[in-house]
């Protein structure tokens, strides 16, 4: 790799991070000019670059089947042997920052479906090269990369996509329609809950120092986490439990579970957070959590209190005993959303919130959901392909994607400080708590 590949890399990545873009060269600028994305044909196929591709990955790569696989990159080639069997063309990499390098100019459209903690670097350097971005849920793994991806997606004018399927979904989107179209009047109350954890969570970390498999590279699994040890606790499956890597039940299912509330009652940033949760250690997340964030009013909406519960079979008594008392004469579903509006109340039992029923029965008989206002998706990868191809934008781009990460995360915040804290949205800042804004912008390992 050259000296000058090297520099503008660095570069590049020094831009996404701080937040200035590369403008275009006027008679006087500098010689730099802003990259675009390619102008692609709906009839074209795209050039896509897939980073993580065992996992979740492997149902991303085949979703994008029918476009152009030109490269394949996974620090496991354990994981990857069935994407790198299914696409025998594809080149292959262990390092995404050789693979941009080197296929800059033969890749249209990345898809990163990596653990948490190398979400953002690897998708903030693409936007910067002008490619387009596809990004699994949660966006990121702190408060801050999250905002900075949203910022630089409207930057560079790409089309982005988060990966939480359910956004597709026509219920949700009659949903959205039937919640600001006023069905059950002004909510004030919304309870999201899932199953999740079901992986280990309230661990301490492993002391034993296995050998790391022939397989894998660990340091460019690491990434932007601290320096330990492999141990085999931490991946391919569980490192969502483990704070350095992952964001735990709220961060892996929240993207799904709340995407119906936050969209319909159009929330932005919430104003407060608190959390109560098992005891746990800071490196890996409680084994259940009920989080609660404030949101303030918005125009003729009023301020909503909006609560969340993790933690599968560890849940409280109380927790179960309060969800099921909104709900009289309906089973509680292992995962919902219940949002208490004052003329009734919509519960939906389903992750993605793709069926749901207006409460009580008696007031909503032979009622009909309206159409959406959202247009009919195509499916959901289908939507950020069409997107590329300067088609409309995806309904989970970053710049609605990044706002709904950004609330999970920030509920986060709350439950590892044991504190309430207090969010200062315009400012991506917690007000007057030194240790809840270290989280909110954590420090990359060094060469990272």
């Amino acid at each position: 790799m050259s000296q000058t590949t090297i520099a503008r890399r660095d570069f590049l990545k020094s831009a996404a991070l701080a937040g200035v873009g590369l403008v275009a060269a006027g008679s006087q600028g500098c010689a730099l000019l802003r990259p675009g994305p390619r102008r692609i044909s709906p009839n074209e196929k795209l050039n896509v670059a897939c980073i993580g591709v065992g996992g979740r990955g492997h149902d991303n790569v085949h979703a994008m089947s029918g476009e152009n696989i030109v490269a394949l990159c996974d620090v496991d080639d354990a994981m990857a042997a069935e994407a790198y069997n299914a696409f025998p063309k594809a080149q292959r990499f262990h390092d995404y920052r050789r693979m941009l390098d080197k296929l800059e100019r033969s890749i249209d459209a990345v898809v990163i479906s990596t653990p948490d903690h190398m979400h953002a670097l690897p998708a903030l350097t693409a936007m910067e090269m002008g490619k387009h971005v596809y990004l699994e849920k949660p966006l990121a793994h702190d408060v801050w990369e999250a905002r900075r991806l949203a910022e630089t997606a409207r930057r560079y004018g790409v089309a982005t996509q988060m990966g939480n399927q359910g956004t597709a979904e026509p219920m949700l989107r009659r949903g959205v329609a039937a919640i600001r179209g006023g069905a059950i009047g002004a909510v004030r109350d919304a309870h999201i809950w899932t199953n999740r954890p079901v992986w280990p969570q309230g661990m301490a970390r492993p002391e034993d120092t296995p050998p790391v498999p022939e397989t894998l590279k660990w340091d460019l699994w690491l990434g932007t986490a601290p320096s330990r040890p492999y141990h085999p606790s931490y991946l391919p499956f569980n490192w969502r439990g483990w704070w350095d890597f992952g964001t735990g039940a709220l961060g892996d299912m929240g993207c799904h579970t709340a995407n119906l509330a936050f969209m319909g009652l159009d929330l932005g940033s919430p104003i407060s957070a608190y959390a109560e949760n098992s005891a746990f250690s800071r490196d890996s997340f409680p084994t259940w959590s009920v989080i609660t964030l404030h949101f303030p009013a918005r125009g003729q909406k009023p301020p909503v209190r909006w609560t969340w519960y993790d933690g599968a079979d560890q849940k409280p008594a109380w927790v179960l005993e309060r969800l099921r008392s909104l709900i009289p004469g309906k089973e509680l579903s292992g995962s919902g959303l219940i949002l208490v509006g004052d003329k009734g109340t919509l519960y939906s039992p389903h992750d993605y919130g793709a069926d749901w029923m207006l409460l009580p029965d008696e007031d909503f008989a032979g009622y009909e959901p309206p159409e959406s206002f959202l247009p009919e998706s195509p499916g959901h990868h289908q939507e950020w392909i069409d997107a590329c191809k300067g088609g409309k934008p995806a309904i989970s781009n970053f710049s609605y994607a990044g706002p709904l990460t950004e609330t999970l995360l920030i509920g986060n915040i709350a439950m590892y400080c044991g504190e309430m804290i207090l969010w200062d949205g315009e400012n991506c800042r917690v007000r007057g708590n030194q240790l809840a804004n270290s989280l909110v912008r954590r420090e990359y390992r060094k060469g990272w």
